[in-house]
């Protein structure tokens, strides 16, 4: 079988990648091993509820969501613009003065006491100011070295409350909490939490890429499972496919087995999801900012308060995430009682929905950042977030990078 390009795997890179190409005219196939497409980014029904594979938010603030998603068309339901942190004094809450005005006697009876630590923690968030006209916030972070995330929070001199709110805060973002990630993508991700909340989908995260897929109809192929791929032939199970140019849009691990690249480390989570009777009137995500933790999760939040459709009527959905890693404690029941413990109810009657163990959940992101990987690898061309940043921004524009690598080669 003949095209001019395939494009192997249907996440949101190679799916931004085949939209891409199939607007500039280019007969295109994608071929998916799984029966949906999405990638990592997938939505169960689960006895009336919605569940994600892993707690994933969209931020529509991303540039790539606004130029290339009907954000309109996938319902948002944006969650409160700010974090409640479980101390060891009780719970305090940190809002976005302009878009959680409610909250702003709260966030500052928080911040009141540590003037010390809110001056730090502008020290750091300093870049996000963009001090001269006319620059953008790329060129100002270019501007600087990079250092690992930790560093440059020492090096602005924060600690304390505070310190504990962003770390943790950023495990669950990040899906780490040794602070190893570069600077420069934390203040970026930073920039685009003041520009948007993140939110959910009224049918789930899956209706993304569900949306990015059905202008290209039955050029996408589900169920093909893909042995080896050249520059220009793919062999599947069942057929060759020969084509002018062949794109590589799988996660990392099945890229790096595919082309022959290095395995890029990643970062993995457990999310477990659960049904409760009841639940706090809360739509804020919620760490445990202690001095020592008490459970093992880097996030609890009640999702149906934010995102009414993920649960049945009379039910309420939480989640609790926890890094994945050797010697990490992952039990349901350690993540059920740290849970209760962060959102300040009984836990005991909550019933398991679903648990998702994801081992690549994010590309790492070590310093110095470099926001665009090549594409070509060889004669291949290869996309996906980690080829830019781990983000549905970076899949978005990875995918769009490796489209006009294609249009650029002359590829038809």
């Amino acid at each position: 079988m003949e095209t001019d390009v395939v494009v192997v795997g249907a996440g949101l890179a190679g799916l931004r990648c085949a939209k891409a190409l199939a607007a500039a005219g280019r007969d295109v196939v994608v071929l998916e091993s799984s029966y949906r497409v999405g990638g990592r980014i997938r939505t169960d029904r689960v006895d009336g509820f919605l569940v994600d594979r892993g707690f994933q938010l969209l931020n529509p603030a991303y540039p790539a969501v606004r130029r290339w998603v009907d954000v309109d068309a996938l319902g948002l339901q944006p969650f409160g613009a700010g974090v409640a942190a479980r101390t060891d004094d009780g719970l305090s809450v940190l809002g976005h003065p302009l878009r959680e005005p409610a909250l702003l006697p709260q966030t500052l009876r928080a911040v009141a006491s540590r003037p010390r630590e809110v001056a730090a923690l502008a020290r750091w968030a300093a870049p996000l100011l963009r001090p001269r006209p006319g620059t953008s916030l790329s060129e100002v972070l270019d501007s600087r070295a990079d250092v690992e995330r930790r560093t440059a929070l020492d090096d602005a001199h924060l600690d304390g409350l505070l310190r504990r709110v962003v770390d943790r805060f950023f495990a669950g973002v990040l899906l780490e909490d040794d602070g190893s990630t570069a600077d420069r993508f934390a203040l970026l991700l930073t920039w685009m939490f003041v520009r948007g909340v993140p939110a959910l989908p009224r049918e789930g995260m899956a209706a993304l890429p569900a949306q990015l897929a059905a202008t290209l109809g039955d050029r996408v192929h589900l169920g093909e499972h893909v042995r080896s791929v050249t520059g220009t032939s793919v062999t599947t199970d069942d057929a060759t496919w020969s084509a002018r140019q062949v794109v590589v849009a799988t996660a990392a691990p099945e890229a790096a087995g595919l082309t022959g690249a290095p395995v890029p480390a990643t970062k993995g989570v457990v999310t477990t999801w659960w049904s409760a009777p009841e639940a706090p009137d809360t739509d804020l995500l919620h760490v445990d900012a202690r001095r020592v933790p008490t459970g093992p999760l880097v996030n609890a939040a009640v999702v149906s308060r934010a995102a009414p459709s993920y649960a049945p009527p009379g039910r309420h959905l939480v989640e609790g995430s926890a890094l994945m890693g050797p010697g990490r404690d992952t039990d349901e029941q350690s993540m059920r009682r740290h849970a209760g413990d962060l959102l300040g109810i009984d836990p005991r009657t909550w019933e398991v929905v679903a648990r998702h163990e994801v081992p690549d959940a994010l590309p790492a992101q070590p310093a110095p950042y470099s926001a665009e990987r090549p594409v070509r690898v060889g004669d291949l061309v290869v996309c996906g977030d980690h080829r830019d940043t781990g983000s549905i921004q970076g899949a978005l524009v990875s995918g769009q990078r490796a489209a006009d690598a294609v249009l650029g080669a002359g590829a038809r």
